[in-house]
């Protein structure tokens, strides 16, 4: 039942452009009765691996800028691991309720990003034009920590607050954000599940079972990005944290 039902949310999270680390705690947690400190482990653990097969079938279709990826991917790391030092110290009946909460405002700063995007259009143009030199190492290793903090902690994989920084702050299109994002999700992922790892958090059997459903789901969901129509993978896109965050809050 875990496989299944994780291929059919891989193929979704691949299809947006998401880690979906907070759908997939909310389906282990609600669905499979995991405890919210394994689903966590379990689920960065799992999108490292389906961030890469993802991030890889991105680039092959051109939507990913390397250098932005691997700078703002490699300050996630320090946030990543520190992040989990905080979520150690979280009991569980208050760290549910913290990663719905992030869950749902990512689907706020979403809304705003791809349904009001003229509101901030000049502002994105700006950041575009200066996001130059020592500017824009600044802004990746900025973004980098603080979007790895909020996965280490929440184990959200923080896919939003990651896309709509590098479009504000580097004016991206929304396709290169989404291949882009899934290439600086990868080390975050990585750092944040060993750390669990190593914390004796791990459900062996639990974590097979979801890296295999969300691996190829991923994959094949990837393929299909660059055939949506943009009013439609904003939808899904909004979908995606509004329905784990909504669950963990169940």
């Amino acid at each position: 039942m875990i496989l299944i039902g994780m291929f059919i949310l891989g193929c979704f999270l691949g299809c947006a452009g998401t880690g979906g680390s907070g759908l997939t705690i909310a389906l282990l947690t609600v669905g499979y009765g995991v405890s919210i400190h394994t689903a966590i482990a379990v689920s960065l653990s799992c999108m490292t691996f389906t961030v890469l097969s993802g991030a890889i079938s991105h680039y092959r279709e051109g939507e990913v800028i390397p250098k932005l990826g691997a700078l703002t991917g490699a300050a996630g790391i320090i946030g990543a691991l520190a992040g989990t030092r905080v979520a150690f110290l979280l009991p569980q009946k208050m760290l549910a309720p913290a990663t719905a909460t992030m869950l749902l405002l990512t689907t706020g700063l979403f809304y705003v990003q791809l349904f009001h995007s003229h509101l901030i259009a000049d502002f994105v143009a700006r950041n575009k034009q200066t996001a130059t030199g020592g500017t824009y190492y600044l802004r990746c290793f900025l973004i980098g920590l603080v979007t790895g903090t909020l996965s280490g902690a929440f184990g959200i994989g923080a896919t939003a607050f990651i896309q709509i920084s590098i479009m504000l702050f580097f004016g991206i299109t929304l396709h290169q954000a989404i291949g882009t994002t899934m290439m600086i999700i990868f080390p975050i992922a990585a750092a944040g599940g060993l750390s669990y790892l190593f914390s004796g958090m791990h459900d062996p059997y639990v974590f097979v079972q979801t890296l295999a459903g969300l691996t190829v789901g991923s994959f094949l969901g990837a393929k299909c990005t660059h055939l949506i129509p943009d009013h439609i993978l904003r939808y899904i896109m909004i979908a995606m944290p509004l329905i784990g965050g909504l669950a963990l809050l169940t």
